[in-house]
């Protein structure tokens, strides 16, 4: 997988365009995600073992806005129930396609199916786990409910939905110091100011997030029973749902 460094944003840009999941941020990901989300490494590694205890035999497993792959790798190393299948979803070309080419190199056992799609159009069937892994956010806010709704319904008894995003909160004193320690985070990462400012206007209007108790009430309005919140790290948190 490409190990290239994210220089996206390191020198002035004239016009700042929405940020977008193209050729040149997929070819930079793993390095900007491991540089911009504190404990991303720790949730690919506990959705792994989480898939590992709901998968069930002879059922479907969905990565939803799969990006690179990282979470469908984490669950193929760790799920040991026969008859299963990832499939692997994303909006983006270029990210289906790599992550196309890096799955189909791995000799594992576990079925892995890639699709180009819109996640909020998809139909699911007979799931047991399912992942949303800093993905609801870029969904428009109307369709969010619905797109739980759908997962919900096509989800078996007793099966798993985990939800990661990047956290607002309702306490604006709250919500400035975590964006502070988050963009602290980034500095010591390598990251410069301009970076850090010319990501967040570029991303301001295409990820918008939402308050942890936004979160757990549409996963409840949804339909599933049992919602908490089990990772939290400046402003990024992950929630398990179950069914």
């Amino acid at each position: 997988m490409s190990q290239e460094t994210d220089n996206i944003y390191a020198q002035p840009h004239a016009t700042l365009n929405d940020f977008q999941f193209d050729d040149q941020v997929a070819n930079v990901f793993p390095d900007m995600i491991k540089r911009s989300v504190p404990g991303y490494s720790h949730i690919i590694g506990v959705i792994g073992i989480l898939a590992e205890q709901y998968a069930q035999p002879n059922s479907r497993i969905y990565d939803l806005g799969c990006s690179l792959g990282a979470a469908t790798v984490a669950m193929r190393h760790r799920i040991h129930a026969p008859g299963i299948k990832i499939i692997a979803v994303d909006s983006s070309p270029a990210m289906i396609e790599r992550s196309a080419n890096y799955l189909d190199n791995e000799d594992l056992p576990i079925a892995v199916e890639t699709l180009c799609g819109d996640i909020t159009e998809l139909p699911l069937h007979n799931c047991s786990f399912a992942v949303l892994n800093f993905t609801l956010q870029f969904i428009p806010l109307e369709k969010r409910l619905q797109t739980l709704t759908n997962i919900f319904g096509g989800m078996l008894p007793g099966g798993a939905l985990i939800l990661s995003e990047k956290l607002s909160f309702q306490d604006r004193q709250q919500d400035a110091l975590l964006t502070q320690h988050h963009h602290d985070f980034k500095r010591a990462n390598g990251y410069s100011d301009l970076e850090i400012s010319q990501k967040r206007q570029a991303i301001e209007r295409v990820l918008l997030p939402e308050t942890a108790e936004q979160h757990i009430e549409r996963l409840c309005q949804a339909g599933f029973t049992q919602v908490s919140q089990w990772f939290q790290s400046f402003n990024f948190a992950s929630f398990i749902a179950i069914k």
